[in-house]
């Protein structure tokens, strides 16, 4: 009988939490349906950062290069999960690549960073994020990183490598200094194997700048320098949402595309709400029905009742909460906008509620 197979017969008679806390005492990388995965090797990688390589067990999907996976552990006995992108390509041995930098006052980060050792082993969720290479690129690309947006840029960088190099690539990375750079020697070496692959790095804090490298903020000037001639250009641009926007702004209608990722969430906007004012909602799949305020966020609101629904970052950004809403008018955080469009995907973190619900949880 082949294992999957097996596996279905059985599935009605396991419990997967007991079975896997009995088989982690064997391997804390087996699981019954957990994607997990064991940290077999560590590598500091810049200032206060760090790169993982990570051998997943057999429920961990696939990735594309360019892409982010959510990595939750446990860290003062409370699960914390955070959206981290894949700087290397897909491996025949399927292990992977995270390189994390430590945040301020970043739980994971800096449990990751500082605390995180061979053998550990994290859990891992899918691989989401459309900033991705054509099956056959062609034509001219231009990347633009700045700080940490460097991880999914090299995941690209690294992908076209591999296919020797088929377009005409020009990386441009910013850091504050030559400390914080990722990458550096082995971007150099790339550049000096593959004619057609541009690197230029800009650093916004050093006094003495080394052969090949600028100093400043992005500007347009500055990319009519490093870059030169834009029309050509697929553009895509990574780094905290400021640097995004200004890049954004500084390439429109130059281009021939732009996609951009910004690690920074936008400011939730400041809303008047009764403090009193509650609603109903129905979640449909769990057959629950309750009421919430409407100064929470419907995140917020179902936790302080005891739900536990799916959760990353709670920043809006890594997409793990999304659910549907089938009936009812929210507020988006993020942009003040209310919405009533029936069979709409909201970010229950980043989202109030203003009417009745119905949601898909």
């Amino acid at each position: 009988m082949a294992p999957s197979t097996l596996r279905k017969v059985v599935a009605p008679f396991v419990n997967p939490g007991i079975f896997d806390f009995w088989v982690s005492k064997l391997n804390p990388a087996w699981s019954w349906d957990r994607p997990l995965a064991r940290v077999v090797d560590r590598k500091v990688e810049a200032l206060d950062t760090v790169t993982l390589v990570l051998k997943p067990n057999a429920h961990c999907g696939s990735f594309v290069p360019g892409q982010h996976i959510n990595v939750t552990a446990e860290v003062n006995g409370r699960r914390t999960t955070r959206s981290y992108s894949h700087t290397g390509i897909p491996r025949r041995d399927g292990r992977i690549s995270l390189t994390i930098k430590r945040v301020d006052k970043g739980v994971l980060s800096t449990h990751l960073c500082q605390h995180t050792q061979v053998g550990d082993v994290l859990e891992l969720g899918a691989a989401f994020g459309e900033m991705t290479l054509p099956a056959k690129p062609e034509g001219e690309w231009l990347l633009l990183a700045a700080g940490s947006g460097i991880t999914p840029l090299m995941s690209l960088t690294r992908s076209l490598a591999a296919q020797n190099m088929p377009v005409d690539l020009t990386l441009v990375y910013w850091a504050k200094t030559r400390a914080e750079l990722c990458f550096a020697r082995e971007l150099r070496a790339l550049a000096v194997q593959f004619p057609r692959f541009k690197l230029q790095f800009v650093l916004e804090k050093e006094a003495e700048l080394l052969q090949g490298e600028e100093s400043g903020l992005i500007s347009a000037e500055q990319l009519a320098r490093v870059v030169g001639k834009l029309s050509a250009k697929q553009v895509y641009a990574c780094g905290p949402s400021g640097f995004v926007d200004a890049a954004r702004s500084l390439t429109e209608g130059q281009v021939r595309s732009f996609m951009a990722e910004g690690f920074t969430p936008m400011a939730p906007i400041t809303v008047a709400d009764a403090a009193t004012a509650t609603v109903k909602v129905h979640l449909t799949a769990s057959q629950r029905d309750l009421e919430i305020p409407t100064n929470l966020s419907i995140l917020d609101a179902l936790e302080a009742q005891g739900l536990k629904p799916k959760v990353g970052c709670r920043m809006g950004v890594c997409r793990t909460c999304v659910c549907t809403r089938t009936e009812g008018t929210t507020l988006d955080l993020q942009t003040g906008e209310q919405d009533a469009q029936p069979g709409i995907d909201v970010r229950i973190c980043m989202t109030r509620a203003r009417t009745d619900l119905t949601l898909d949880l």
